[in-house]
């Protein structure tokens, strides 16, 4: 029903005593003491409120630029600089002088199917724009530039919110895993290599790339046969850094298997029979990283840090990649191992709610 001019929908399954309602007539009895109670409350609301304040009407650009300066100050780096990305190489040119209550569901939607099967963007990717449209809608309708009545109806109600395309047919929205024998031939190609450590963390813990090379030796338990994962690398405008991890879950302590735990005792062994010459060697080659809160952290400081002092970052992979692909005819993608580590441990029947 409609109250002081927006649409009202509720929903419940108990009468107004707590009860389940055990058949229709229970059903429509308790919906007409509701529309009556609800009537009544209008009245009362409508005697109470002497004026309605009336809607301020901003632009989309004016609405992102508000959200911008104070609505996303606890937003991770990456994030910002995706949503800075399909604002400026997408929707700024098409929306942003449009007034924020002057869009219809319908031409966002219209926009969204464009997006998918015309300009021919990922399914995935095109939901980034459709969580864009949420948030500005939101911005608005929390700072009153739109009113109850139209935010419902493009964010709220089932039946007319902006809501994402179908699905083509030939989606790929499969799990990419290593096969049993692609493991066999990627351990043969990384044994020995520089990026062996980082191989066999995505390969035996599930790591993600940048949980990787951010991990530090002094959060690898020898006694216990754990690592602790307490923060990620990642480029910021160019510079490397340490930062907080992706997730609040994230933060996380894995036992390491036999395997990745002897591998490691060999590693940590032949890190302190360094001889001198080597030792300067490495303080020679050692480069800082920048933490979030401004501290810097030798690069020896981690365990993917080069032999030599040298560094290793989040790009040491791509030439694998390629190589792996023209030698092998193997699809190589790090997160993959984070795919075929978690569908083994599905396999293992390990708890859902873990995994």
């Amino acid at each position: 029903m409609v109250v002081n001019g927006d649409p009202v929908y509720k929903k419940c399954s108990k009468d107004e005593w707590g009860e389940p309602l055990k058949n229709k007539r229970a059903a429509i009895k308790a919906r007409k003491q509701a529309i009556k109670a609800e009537k009544a409350n209008e009245g009362q609301i409508a005697s109470q409120t002497p004026t309605q304040i009336p809607v301020l009407s901003k632009t989309i650009a004016e609405v992102y630029a508000e959200y911008c300066e104070k609505g996303r100050k606890d937003r991770a780096f990456q994030t910002i600089r995706k949503q800075d990305s399909l604002w400026e190489n997408h929707l700024r040119a098409r929306f942003g002088d449009r007034k924020i209550d002057s869009i219809t569901t319908a031409e966002v939607q219209d926009y969204l199917s464009a997006l998918y099967y015309e300009d021919g963007y990922a399914y995935m990717y095109v939901e980034g724009f459709l969580k864009m449209f949420y948030l500005l809608f939101g911005q608005a309708y929390s700072r009153g530039y739109l009113n109850t009545w139209r935010y419902n109806r493009l964010c709220v109600n089932k039946a007319t919110k902006i809501h994402m395309p179908k699905m083509k047919t030939d989606e790929d929205t499969d799990i990419h895993i290593f096969t049993e024998s692609e493991l066999n031939v990627m351990d043969d190609y990384f044994r020995g290599s520089n990026a062996e450590t980082a191989y066999l963390l995505g390969r035996y813990c599930g790591l993600r790339i940048n949980e990787c090379y951010g991990l530090k030796w002094e959060q690898v338990d020898f006694e216990r046969g754990t690592i602790r994962i307490e923060q990620q690398m990642v480029y910021q405008n160019g510079v490397i850094k340490l930062v907080p991890l992706k997730t609040r879950n994230a933060r996380r302590t894995i036992y390491l298997c036999d395997k990745l735990k002897d591998y490691f005792c060999r590693l940590n062994e032949q890190r302190q029979q360094i001889t001198p010459v080597q030792e300067q060697q490495r303080e020679q080659n050692q480069t800082f990283v920048y933490c979030a809160n401004g501290d810097k952290v030798s690069f020896l400081e981690l365990v993917n840090c080069l032999p030599n002092g040298k560094i290793q970052t989040v790009n040491s992979m791509k030439y694998h990649s390629r190589t792996l692909k023209s030698t092998y005819g193997i699809e190589f993608k790090y997160h993959y191992l984070r795919h075929t580590y978690g569908t083994y441990l599905a396999t293992l029947n390990r708890p859902t709610h873990i995994l």
